[in-house]
């Protein structure tokens, strides 16, 4: 069993619900058939509304309503099959090889230091990393003093990277690791692949879509958290903005170890991305560039048909605390499309009787991640991960 599966049990059986399946099951014969049997197609059957996430679906496919967390879980599992349809499936303990960190440079920060680090997230690929430590931990003589961790990704950037969230890039408010470093908190923050200057060959290491890439990435920079003495053990937090932002909820989907979620500017449903224009789903267009998820193009035409969407990610992010930033004026995401969205995975996070730990927030902005909000998302942290 592997160390994420297992971290995945103890986390859910602490919640008293069990694990969700990340497995894909291939397509299954029955013994009674021979080579020379005729094969009949089966259609799929039609995805499950997004908008009603109070419905799951049997082996049989007749469907049902969800009346308990445990029908919940049958619905949270085939949304996680949905996801990896697209994205490809997440890797077990072939792809988890010793992280072997290095440190590249170190740098004084004032209060903190900030390392440029690599680790071996699989055989073949060291991720570029920058962690920041508070020096306070460092300096603790007993070797005793723990702060909570937080994992920091940033947006689409081809200059510099993940060095936008430690305030190296020219974009003003983007320095939330270096700002959460600031405030005492550990923070990590693993350059995206295909961006920058970590450049990964998504097709030799084996991997069906830069998004999935990034998701294991993320999720081995989580076991070096795990790993350094002086981080406080219980859960992390996740942070990003744009294209961190729906990483961060990608990779808390998958990995529950992340127990609070900020994301801003991240999101809204596949139907509304721009409007519901159809050629941003062409090959190698939006979300279907090698980077992000290609067989997403498979879907040019039909966007109803996707496997999942992110009424169902926040949904299945229940009952952990989730705070979406959504612009009035984001020219990428709209805030519309976001509360309906919050809606339809609120009623989960209801049935988890914790409709408070989803909450959304419209400040009068475009695309861009301001001060308050970050003050916000920072309190957020505070609250649940310094308890």
């Amino acid at each position: 069993m592997s160390a994420l599966v297992r971290t995945l049990g103890l986390f859910f059986v602490a919640l008293g619900i069990g694990i969700p399946s990340v497995c894909v099951a291939g397509p299954q014969s029955s013994p009674s058939e021979s080579p020379a049997t005729p094969k009949t197609t089966v259609p799929p059957l039609p995805r499950l509304p997004r908008e009603n996430l109070l419905i799951w679906r049997d082996a049989a496919g007749e469907q049902h309503p969800v009346k308990t967390v445990d029908d919940w879980k049958q619905r949270r599992a085939e949304i996680l099959k949905g996801m990896q349809a697209v994205m490809g499936p997440l890797p077990g303990d072939s792809k988890r090889s010793p992280l072997a960190p290095e440190t590249v440079e170190e740098v004084d920060c004032g209060t903190y230091v900030r390392r440029l680090i690599t680790f071996q997230s699989e055989p073949g690929s060291r991720v570029p990393a920058y962690l920041c430590i508070p020096k306070s931990l460092l300096e603790d003589k007993t070797g005793k003093k723990q702060a909570p961790a937080v994992l920091c990704l940033h947006g689409t950037d081809n200059v510099v990277g993940h060095g936008t969230v430690v305030g190296l890039g020219t974009r003003p408010n983007r320095q939330y690791a270096a700002e959460l470093a600031e405030r005492g908190f550990v923070t990590l923050a693993p350059n995206y692949p295909k961006l920058a200057k970590y450049q990964p060959d998504l097709a030799k290491l084996g991997w069906d879509s830069g998004t999935l890439k990034a998701i294991w990435d993320n999720i081995r920079g989580l076991d070096l958290l795990e790993s350094l003495p002086f981080v406080k053990p219980g859960g992390f937090g996740a942070i990003g903005h744009s294209l961190g932002g729906h990483n961060s909820v990608y990779t808390a989907v998958f990995d529950v170890r992340i127990t609070t979620v900020v994301s801003s500017c991240g999101l809204d449903s596949f139907l509304d991305y721009y409007g519901g224009e159809e050629s941003k789903w062409l090959p190698d267009k939006g979300w279907t560039q090698q980077l992000y998820m290609p067989r997403l193009a498979n879907y040019h035409g039909k966007l109803a048909d996707i496997p999942f969407d992110f009424h169902e990610l926040i949904g299945a992010l229940a009952p952990r605390h989730v705070l979406i930033i959504a612009p009035t004026r984001d020219h990428n995401f709209q805030a519309a499309s976001v509360d309906r969205i919050a809606k339809s995975a609120g009623a989960i996070f209801a049935l988890y009787n914790h409709p408070d730990h989803l909450a959304v927030e419209h400040p009068d902005c475009e695309h861009d991640f301001p001060p308050e909000m970050r003050e916000r998302a920072y309190r957020l942290f505070e609250e649940t991960l310094r308890k």
